[in-house]
């Protein structure tokens, strides 16, 4: 677990050092707004392109190689665009292919735990696991400004790239492959995914999941920015460094959670408290500083504590041999509604501000809890003490 949460934290480090340097990097390239967000797109859009092949790896080869492999393909072109890039053009092609090759991370070492865990303790090591990817988030953030402050964007994009290639030493040196492991067979993608109610549903979760986390993330610091209380400088930054580690801790304790009281319960308790924050916290602007930062870090917790058990249900309502390739059909579609959210947040900031603009993160709250009733009647077995689901699939 720790081993395979350490692969996890290194590669997310690449994922978002450009974020953590953008303004430099504009400063030095000369980048419009455009420029620089097609560059910060790429990553996304290379993640996108490899995520159902991740997925189709993993689940007919070692996840343990799949991880290796996908973490140097995730630092070289990172190390690269540190190294090399002078421009939109190959920042961006070397930020997509570091995007194809982390898919190769996070999808296969979900997998990996789902055929060492079994269900009831599942939750909990998705927790840890998903959990980390909040930390690498939030920590890249910390790390690059540091470095870029203290000498240059161009070290810390190579700092926060190194550690990806000592993935391969933990995972083959420190792990060892599951008991028991069955393969798939037959055509790929798999079509009988498109007729498991539970699953759909849960990626309907994931989904609008999804919507109401990124698009807070999208504007959260545009909106500290302005409020009152709060001080210029890199404090809004830092709050909102903060907020994704505490998600990282919200996924934690939704993954236990949903191991002692049942995945859907946690699921709609989550989705009730992030949809109460998202309908007011637009309101909540001219709090004083260190209320609104204590409501922040709330929010930032609610906002993922349904995150851990929607990904161990959709490993416990497909064939375990499937498992890789619901995953990443699950992030697939999940991660597309992140490229909506923040556009639909946007038309309403600009028509009636922000206390408008954050209840359309609600309103995806709230579609995932309509998903969530769908999918307690979708569940092929019932719950029992301790476990969120039990007996065996259909």
């Amino acid at each position: 677990m720790v081993v395979t949460a350490t692969a996890l934290f290194l590669s997310v480090l690449v994922w978002f050092n450009y974020p953590a340097v953008l303004p430099r990097v504009i400063d030095d390239w000369g980048l419009s707004g455009i420029e620089a967000g097609v560059m910060f797109g790429a990553l996304q859009a290379g993640y996108l392109t490899a995520i159902l092949p991740a997925g189709w790896l993993a689940d007919r080869r070692s996840p343990r190689w799949v991880v290796s492999i996908g973490a140097v393909g995730t630092a070289l072109p990172s190390l690269a665009f540190a190294a090399v890039a002078d421009g939109v053009v190959l920042g961006s092609l070397l930020r997509f292919c570091s995007g194809l090759f982390v898919a190769g991370v996070y999808i296969p070492g979900m997998r990996f735990l789902s055929d060492w865990f079994p269900e009831s303790v599942r939750g909990r090591a998705l927790g840890l696991y998903i959990g980390t990817f909040e930390l690498g988030s939030g920590l890249s953030f910390v790390f690059a400004t540091t470095a870029a402050t203290a000498v240059d964007w161009r070290v810390a994009v190579g700092l926060t790239s190194a550690g990806a290639l000592v993935v391969p030493l933990l995972m083959l040196g420190l792990t060892q492959a599951p008991p028991g492991r069955t393969e798939p067979t037959g055509i790929f993608p798999d079509l009988g995914l498109l007729r498991n109610r539970a699953f759909l549903a849960a990626t309907a979760v994931y989904s609008f999941h999804n919507w109401e986390l990124f698009g807070v993330r999208n504007w959260l610091l545009a909106f500290l920015v302005v409020a009152p209380a709060i001080p210029g400088g890199v404090l809004p930054g830092l709050v909102v460094g903060a907020m994704v580690v505490a998600s990282g801790v919200g996924n934690v304790a939704g993954g236990w959670l949903s191991d002692r009281i049942g995945r859907t319960r946690v699921l709609a308790g989550g989705l009730v408290a992030s949809a109460l924050c998202s309908g007011l916290f637009g309101l909540l602007g001219g709090l004083p500083a260190g209320l609104l930062v204590t409501v922040t870090l709330g929010y930032g917790f609610v906002l993922a504590v349904d995150s851990a058990p929607t990904s161990t249900l959709v490993t416990e309502v497909v064939a375990d041999e499937r498992v890789g390739a619901a995953l990443s059909v699950q992030s697939l579609t999940g991660f597309s509604t992140t490229v909506v959210s923040p556009v639909v947040f946007g038309l309403a900031l600009d028509r009636r501000g922000y206390a408008v603009a954050f209840p359309t993160l609600a309103a995806g709250a709230l579609a995932g809890l309509i998903s969530v009733a769908i999918l307690a009647q979708s569940l092929p077995w019932r719950a029992e003490a301790g476990r969120a689901v039990g007996g065996e699939p259909e």
